[in-house]
């Protein structure tokens, strides 16, 4: 199946070629006719299958039909993303599929960890397509720089992520700011099975587009799981760097003083290493992931805010220093290498307190991974004398039903509120 048999207008079959898209991928093929028919969508796919084009390339379409119809520059499409490296590479996608259009969208992205007045600024005179995080769209919203009241379609990028606990108030607001009638495209790798519930209360008669990995497509990763005390992972990590000699590799800690104490061991031991969080600030954070691009940084150390928005090209290795909270988020992780084609590889330590919570993870992702020992670095602790591990951040997702049950409940109510007339 191509692109114009889709219904894409020849403007955009140009501009999809010209980002590297010349046959649709399965999530395109199922989501595009459905957005461009007004139908909401709930997309699952796996992360680099081109979920961005799957929703932009139909919506700059109908934006681009609704311009025949209206008379002044207001908000047609808003898509929210939990972070702001997410944010940028979304935003200049849309331009990137936008600049074949006979008359080009003006896109606004908006995140924050830089000064609101620019932003402002460029709000002057109305924005087409906002692409922002929840917390700087708000402040916007209550500096009456945008509103939000004509918009036509929502997209949650990364849904789970903005539907899960940490964006619950925001995401009550943003829906109060909108018209009840709007199309609604939630799209993200992974669904916890709360989080989908809750998407489907603010979805009307969705499509739903669960695209599996085919073989061929399916992401070359090789994974490995590697039992080491707690208290040494850090020199393990440091042996495998200087032995494997990874040209460059990103890990995954629980928290953000781990991020800046694993990365100051690391470069203490020779190791060009930077720590990746969200108490940096933007400046700082661009600067580490234009020098990791860039080859100038071996390691990034990185909480989960890496797992989602961040697309290095031939990242060869993703370790899992700390363990993820969930099969989901351990997913997004991994996803970060083996794109694009590419091979790679993900590894997990394993502390003997961590063993449950592992295979947990592996039976969320029906995969078995052979636990490895590596000389001089043997466990002291057997797993099954160990207590099971409640990764930093909040414990394994799923055993805390009173907090979903609170947020199912408020954006129940909020959904409503939007609902009534």
């Amino acid at each position: 199946m191509s692109f114009p048999q889709l219904g894409l207008i020849p403007a955009l079959v140009h501009a999809a070629g010209e980002v590297g898209y010349f046959s649709p991928t399965p999530i395109q093929q199922a989501a595009i006719p459905a957005i461009l028919h007004g139908q909401d969508v709930l997309g699952l796919a796996q992360t680099g299958s081109g979920k961005t084009a799957a929703f932009s390339l139909p919506l700059l379409q109908r934006w681009a039909q609704a311009q025949r119809h209206r008379s002044r520059r207001t908000v047609h499409t808003l898509v929210l993303v939990p972070t702001r490296e997410l944010a940028a590479q979304v935003g200049e996608t849309l331009r990137l599929l936008a600049l074949r259009l006979p008359e080009r969208p003006k896109i606004a992205v908006l995140f924050g960890g830089v000064s609101i007045n620019p932003q402002m600024m460029a709000l002057r005179g109305g924005a087409d397509v906002v692409v922002a995080t929840p917390g700087r769209l708000l402040d916007l919203l209550d500096n009456n720089a945008l509103r939000l009241d004509h918009a036509r379609a929502l997209v949650l990028d990364e849904a789970d992520r903005l539907l899960d606990l940490g964006f619950a108030q925001e995401m009550q607001r943003v829906l109060a700011a909108m018209p009840s009638g709007r199309q609604n495209l939630f799209f993200s790798a992974t669904f916890e099975p709360a989080v989908e519930a809750l998407a489907a209360q603010l979805l009307r008669d969705p499509l739903r587009v669960e695209v599996e990995a085919a073989p061929e497509t399916t992401p070359d990763i090789a994974q490995r799981a590697i039992e080491v005390d707690p208290g040494r992972r850090t020199q393990l990590l440091s042996h495998l760097l200087h032995q494997e000699k990874w040209p460059r590799v990103l890990v995954f800690v629980a928290t953000k003083h781990a991020a800046e104490v694993v990365a100051h061991k690391l470069r203490k031991t020779g190791i060009a290493a930077e720590p990746f969080h969200g108490m940096l600030g933007q400046g700082k954070r661009s600067q580490v992931v234009a020098d990791f691009k860039a080859r100038r940084l071996q390691v990034v150390v990185a909480t989960d805010l890496a797992a989602r928005g961040i697309d290095i090209a031939q990242l060869p290795v993703v370790v899992n220093y700390d363990l993820p909270r969930s099969a989901g988020d351990y997913v997004h992780r991994i996803g970060r290498t083996g794109r694009a084609g590419e091979s790679g590889l993900a590894l997990s330590f394993i502390p003997a307190d961590g063993e449950a919570h592992f295979r947990l993870i592996e039976k969320r992702q029906g995969l078995r991974v052979p636990r490895e020992r590596i000389p001089g670095f043997e466990p002291t602790v057997p797993a099954a004398t160990a207590a099971v591990q409640v990764p930093s951040g909040g414990g394994v997702k799923g055993r805390r039903p009173s907090k979903k049950d609170r947020l199912r409940a408020a954006l129940s109510v909020a959904a409503a509120s939007a609902d009534t007339p």
